[in-house]
């Protein structure tokens, strides 16, 4: 499909409106989907990650460039183009105070806030998930045991409660029972909501939990503990969940992590942390169907590559010191072979494509007819930008296009007003 019949597949609206964003310099989805260079390249990468992904192993990606290059616009057209391909998304922003990988437990609640799916509704998982249980039994009572039968077996215990509930009915109580001191704590409104908080990777209480679980006929939440530390758990629940998609009818989970850099900057005691996690997600054995995509710059690889390996940490056992590594491994050695996909300065025939295209879409959203020599305009006014960011030198083609614009509508008013 060429260009101009894109164009037209999008409204005038929507076409205004990621002209607006790019004034702005925030991301669009219809700028985004027409404006990504590399575009077969980029598709190329992310097409040998999905293909693991549809054979049951977990996938990564490294979208690596320099500020301003357009990592995070990477990462949105990924994210784009993976929900067109029929896979869940989410895509978070690491932050080495606020959500550091380390804390995984955050980043996992992250992830499923930033749940989207092929379809781009609103539906929220939890809805989506009831619904579907009872599309796998309609017309038959479901039972607890029925609903834990479609949850993969690497979800842990308390996830598979919680997934359980959240697709059972609460027990109906008769007014007189709902007097008595027994059910004094029956208030269906709350379970659901409470349970969809727990899902999500926060803390409620456990007499709150007990009770949601138990008006919600989930029996088994006795059987093991409930109770999530840790990386592993939050990890395990990951990749089950993503097999759960599949169940489902997605193609697997895509997950996007923006300044992975981020990691590189926090002390050496939180780096080897972050490395020992990313070691751990790069390289699961576990079958999953999940793509990790990491944007950074070249400064995480040259932290990487710079650590001391050699390093020792001095403990004391017993009477003796010992010394032990400090890092488990060669990092820089051990992720080498990884894919990565390696974002490259546009050239000045590049950006006069880039130029030709936003000048169609302006055109197209603004009703208006570009003058012949629009395209030299823009040119000259590329030379004079650059070596600025990428989202600066579109803003600045988008200003002109607006100057331009008006200047045919003042000339049009003026012609018409000297006619009359």
């Amino acid at each position: 499909m060429n260009f101009q019949s894109q164009i037209n597949q999008e409204s005038s609206f929507h076409l205004r409106q990621a002209m607006e964003r790019l004034r702005e310099g925030i991301f669009d989805p219809v700028a985004v989907r027409l404006l990504t260079a590399h575009e077969d390249r980029l598709q190329a990468a992310v097409n040998v990650g999905l293909q693991q992904v549809s054979s049951g192993k977990s996938a990564q990606l490294f979208v690596r460039g320099s500020y301003g290059q357009g990592k995070s616009h990477s990462l949105a057209y990924i994210q784009d183009y993976a929900q067109r391909q029929g896979y869940v998304t989410s895509m978070i922003n690491l932050d080495p105070r606020e959500l550091p990988l380390h804390q995984f437990k955050l980043v996992y609640g992250a992830l499923m806030e930033n749940l989207k799916f092929p379809d781009r509704n609103d539906t929220v998982f939890e809805k989506r998930w009831k619904q579907w249980v009872e599309q796998q039994f309609a017309g038959k009572s479901i039972t607890a045991e029925s609903v834990k039968s479609l949850i993969p077996e690497n979800i842990p215990h308390l996830f598979r409660c919680v997934l359980t509930g959240l697709a059972m009915n609460t027990v109906a109580l008769t007014s007189k029972q709902k007097t008595t001191k027994k059910h004094m704590a029956y208030r269906p409104r709350e379970f659901s909501p409470q349970l969809a908080r727990v899902f999500r990777g926060e803390t409620i209480s456990y007499s709150r939990l007990q009770r949601a679980l138990k008006y919600r006929q989930v029996d088994f939440y006795r059987e093991q503990s409930l109770v999530c530390r840790g990386f592993e758990p939050y990890w395990q629940m990951l990749q089950g969940l993503s097999e759960l998609f599949r169940k489902m009818g997605y193609g697997g989970w895509v997950i996007l992590f923006d300044e992975g850099e981020s990691m590189a900057q926090a002390n050496i005691s939180m780096r080897n942390r972050n490395y020992q996690l990313l070691q751990q997600i790069w390289f699961s054995e576990q079958p999953a169907h999940i793509l990790s995509v990491f944007a950074f710059t070249d400064d995480f690889f040259h932290k990487v590559e710079s650590e001391d390996y050699d390093r020792q940490l001095l403990r004391q056992q017993g009477e003796e010191p010992l010394e032990t590594p400090y890092f488990e491994q060669n990092y820089a050695q051990a992720w080498r072979s990884l894919n990565q996909f390696h974002l490259q300065a546009l050239t000045a025939r590049e950006w006069d494509d880039l130029a030709e295209k936003l000048t169609m879409m302006h055109t197209r959203a603004y009703d208006w007819s570009a003058p012949d020599q629009l395209q030299e305009l823009l040119r000259e006014r590329l030379k004079k930008s650059v070596g600025e960011e990428t989202r600066y030198r579109l803003k600045g083609l988008v200003d002109q296009l607006d100057l331009e614009q008006q200047a045919l509508m003042l000339k049009n008013v003026t012609s018409k007003a000297n006619r009359s």
